[in-house]
């Protein structure tokens, strides 16, 4: 086995089961350390600025990818979105929401290195996980102006390999085949990806998992003050 075949057809299955294996049994054993780490009270105006930034990008990124990617190729001529028109438009919205994530994750890492008070409040993970996103985002960024020649001169190929690979990998069929004649950068973007998952269970990144939905559908709360007012 070589170590393509390795990286692209046995390493998402180890990145897969460490991400719900893993956060399975950090939440039965560590439920205290099952949160965010909120340093609002250290600094608030970056915080507020940088985490919206960053969690608007990086949830339209997430969703982006994972319809592109494991949505059947025949799915998408079905509706009337041709290759070239399905590229497009993973081009401009991976170069925008690509953009705001990494505007807003670079100031959460300038706050995090540059203010002592958060710097001294944060752990290893915190900053390493929070590099790893980063250096993600600019490869996955530094896709665009390949994915934009392969565009101009009709190819979207790269595109449908990417797909055929991800729902092979899902399929339990691993195929790394399909990568073969995929540029390098596309790569680097998927191992750096697929690194994250594994990485997930030992961070602060397993607060997603208690994500507050149900807020968004509940009651409006009735809240009374004991003063009245005179009128």
């Amino acid at each position: 086995m070589n170590l393509i075949n390795f990286l692209f057809g046995v390493y998402p299955y180890i990145a897969l089961t460490t991400f719900l294996l893993g956060s399975l049994i950090r939440f039965d054993r560590e439920q205290y350390s099952w949160k965010a780490d909120s340093s609002q009270l250290f600094e608030k105006e970056l915080l507020q600025k940088g985490s919206i930034l960053f969690h608007i990008g990086i949830i339209a990124l997430f969703f982006g990818h994972l319809v592109g990617l494991i949505t059947p190729h025949q799915w998408f001529l079905n509706w009337g979105i041709s290759d070239m028109m399905h590229q497009t438009i993973a081009i401009c919205l991976g170069a925008a929401f690509g953009s705001i994530c990494m505007m807003g994750g670079v100031i959460l890492w300038k706050r995090r290195m540059y203010n002592p008070r958060v710097r001294a409040n944060s752990r290893f993970m915190d900053i390493f996980i929070l590099d790893w996103i980063l250096v993600t985002l600019g490869i996955g960024l530094l896709t665009i102006p390949v994915s934009i020649y392969h565009a101009v001169n009709g190819d979207a190929s790269i595109m449908i390999n990417l797909s055929e690979w991800a729902q092979a990998i899902l399929a339990l069929n691993p195929s790394p085949h399909f990568l073969d004649e995929v540029d390098f950068i596309y790569k680097a973007h998927l191992f750096f990806g697929m690194s994250v998952f594994l990485l997930f269970p030992f961070t602060r990144l397993v607060h997603v998992w208690s994500m507050p939905l149900a807020y968004m559908f509940r009651p409006y709360q009735i809240v009374r003050t004991k003063f009245v007012k005179q009128r």
